[in-house]
């Protein structure tokens, strides 16, 4: 079964590491994600740019409108995202509980629905 794991994050404690912190940071997560692919569980996995960059599009009678930023005002961020193949929900948590990025924010964890066309 395929999972996404949501890494939420707080961008300013982020912005405000060191360069070797950051650095450390990085390679961490990259060396997770080479475990995970060989284990055979990563599908794909992405860091997105700060919340800044963001648009939030909705669409309501027709009419596209659109805001900059996210629209929840949250302390956390959605900072990146894995995509995991996992035997159940157990397994799914426990791939996720190991993530770096855990120790530094939190990831939900989340059963992908699949629509089959």
């Amino acid at each position: 079964m395929k999972y996404v794991c949501l890494v939420y994050l707080v961008e300013k404690d982020m912005s405000a590491m060191t360069k070797r912190e950051s650095d450390v940071c990085t390679e961490e997560s990259l060396a997770y994600d080479h475990t995970l692919r060989k284990a055979g569980h990563l599908i794909l996995a992405h860091a997105l740019q700060p919340v800044e960059t963001a648009t939030t599009i909705r669409v309501r009678n027709g009419k596209v409108f659109s805001t900059d930023g996210p629209f929840a005002e949250t302390k956390e961020q959605l900072g990146g995202f894995m995509l995991i193949e996992a035997r159940d929900l157990n397994e799914a948590i426990q791939v996720a509980a190991k993530t770096p990025m855990a120790s530094r924010g939190s990831i939900e964890v989340r059963p992908i629905r699949e629509i089959r066309l």
